[in-house]
């Protein structure tokens, strides 16, 4: 990774999407980075983690951290920002829902340096099991200026423009990202790295400033709003929207943003057409009048977006605001009202990835036009193929494999429930361990246990990683004592945050380690093991006997180091 951070200027390098975006934060001069592993985002952090000692060689002030959660994570980014630094925070979607409370209210204080959050989203759930968000409408409720770059190139560049921006405007700026943009790799124009200024910028006190407190707090959103207004006339005016074939005669365009737009290219590439295109680089605010003046040169567009129709919403609004009768195509969601409304046409789906044929497919369908591939024939002959499942299973010698064993000898698998987290340990719903009954997001295995034994009365097993303890468990832990329930509470320490490759946390690495079982004794409970279960399997067997009997929360902790863990430390 030193190559990003020492190759001077000029150079071309290949990186990938999140690299790009590393490389970006470093040439506009980065003090502070703070995010929680999270996939599709986790390469910012763990490209930051291997070189922040030799960056601080060039930028003495820099700090870089894996914090607690993404809600600390952003707060802690942010007391750097509204000190003078400059920071960069990093979380994947759910990360977002999990700093959206400090999000919302740091729109209307603003900072004093500048500050760039990064939030990559994950369509068809590659890595996000959960949901399929779409982070975008989080732009809108926060009112958040967002950039949507589509590949390296633009990663680096939008990275730099964002820092540039929210120096400019005193303003958070998000740059949202997906799954296929961050992990595609590309050539990367290098810029200058600048030297870094020894100066220590200091927390100006000033009460108006950053205390959200009426009814000051309601002249903030004022000021908010008339920041965006800025915001939006510059935007109108940057190169970071393009029109490509501009010059096009033809009468249906293509408005598209992100790693969609790649999908656009390549799909008119294979059927030799040069549609005008207006690729987005900002998602919001948008800017209209650039938008409207595409439109009017059109009798129908296609909104090419993956997930739930956002663009296609606006475009509709503006559309309709303006009295321009086109035809738009990309979604199709019925809202009554205008005959603008009337002519939209479902063409792409709105659940999962998009792909070049698909976009090749629906530009087809408006033209009357043959694909360049039958892609439905192709189809009927894969599906022929019987190509077994592989479903993804627990390393061998992974020490949750004994957890999973002493569970199946000796506790009655229908009479208890199994609740689920994530982590590795979501791979306890494949079929062979059967072991999950329920998942949805971090921290919330034990809240949902309290809910099922304080009303059903069932007993419960949860389970729950050590990095994830640390991100969301600990109040669900205090909520389970304070309000009495009985769940058995198995907290998986493997040492690490292992689904995400191997990043600290506050029970291990290089700060101050925090033991995990001094935590449970403090959040009240009494019932606490710590047990190998790997090296000590009939004492984890045993302890399971016994707390299941318990009328109250009781914890096992197994501790044992993750296996690819201990074999990366031997080599």
């Amino acid at each position: 990774m030193k190559e990003i951070l020492l190759n001077k200027s000029g150079k071309k390098i290949i990186l990938l999407g999140n690299e790009a975006v590393c490389r970006g934060a470093i040439e506009a001069g980065v003090d502070f980075v703070s995010t929680y592993p999270g996939t599709p985002a986790s390469e910012i952090g763990n490209t930051f983690w291997q070189i922040k000692e030799d960056f601080k060689k060039i930028n003495p002030k820099f700090h870089f951290e894996f914090s607690t959660n993404e809600k600390v994570a952003m707060e802690a980014a942010a007391g750097a920002a509204i000190s003078g630094f400059k920071s960069l925070v990093a979380m994947k979607n759910f990360g977002l829902n999990v700093a959206s409370d400090f999000l919302c209210t740091l729109m209307y204080s603003g900072i004093e340096g500048s500050m760039v959050i990064f939030v990559a989203d994950d369509p068809s759930c590659w890595s996000s099991a959960q949901s399929e968000q779409n982070t975008r409408f989080y732009s809108l409720m926060a009112h958040i200026p967002t950039l949507e770059p589509s590949e390296p190139q633009e990663f680096k560049d939008f990275t730099k423009f964002a820092f540039n921006l929210s120096a400019q405007f005193k303003i958070p700026v998000m740059i949202r990202s997906t799954t296929r943009a961050s992990h595609q790799s590309g050539p990367v124009t290098l810029g200058e790295i600048p030297n870094s200024k020894f100066q220590i910028p200091k927390f100006v006190k000033d009460p108006k400033k950053f205390s959200t407190m009426p009814p000051r707090v309601l002249e903030m959103k004022k000021e908010l709003f008339e920041k965006i207004e800025k915001i939006k006339k510059q935007f109108e005016k940057s190169n970071l929207n393009k029109i490509i074939y501009g010059n096009s005669r033809e009468k249906l365009g293509i408005l598209t943003s992100g790693v969609s737009f790649l999908y656009v290219m390549e799909a008119l590439k294979k059927l030799n057409l040069k549609l005008p295109v207006l690729k987005l680089g900002f998602i919001y605010p948008l800017p209209e009048r650039k938008i409207l003046n595409f439109l009017k040169k059109l009798k129908s567009v296609l909104i090419v977006e993956e997930l739930e129709p956002y663009l296609e919403r606006e475009i509709a609004i503006l559309a309709k605001k303006e009295n321009l009768k086109i035809k738009i195509f990309g979604k199709g969601e019925k809202i009554e009202g205008g005959r603008i409304w009337k002519e939209r046409k479902a063409i792409l789906p709105q659940i999962g990835e998009l792909k070049p044929e698909y976009v090749e497919i629906a530009i087809s369908k408006i033209l009357n036009k043959k694909p360049s591939f039958n892609y439905q024939l192709h189809l009927k002959k894969f599906e022929k193929l019987k190509i077994p499942a592989r479903p993804p299973i627990l390393c061998p010698g992974c020490p949750y494999w004994a957890v999973v064993n002493a569970i199946k000898k000796v506790v009655d698998l229908q009479k208890v429930i199994f609740g689920g987290e994530i982590g590795c340990y979501m791979l306890f719903s494949h079929k062979v361990i059967n072991l999950q009954d329920y998942l949805y997001c971090m921290g919330s295995s034990t809240s949902i246990a309290h809910g099922i034994s304080k009303t059903s009365k069932q007993k419960v097993i949860t389970f729950i990683g050590d990095s994830s303890f640390f991100h969301a468990g600990i109040p669900a832990l205090i909520n389970t004592v304070f309000n009495q329930s009985n769940p058995l509470i198995i907290i998986l320490e493997n040492q690490t945050t292992a689904m995400t490759g191997h990043q600290p946390h506050p029970g291990v690495g290089d700060g101050r380690v925090v033991k995990v079982e001094e935590i449970v004794r403090a959040c009240g409970i009494k019932n606490v093991k710590v047990i190998d279960q790997v090296k000590n399997p009939e004492e984890f067997e045993k302890g399971l006997k016994e707390f299941l009997e318990k009328d109250e929360a009781s914890v096992i902790i197994a501790r044992h180091i993750c296996a690819l863990l201990e074999k990366k430390k031997k080599t």
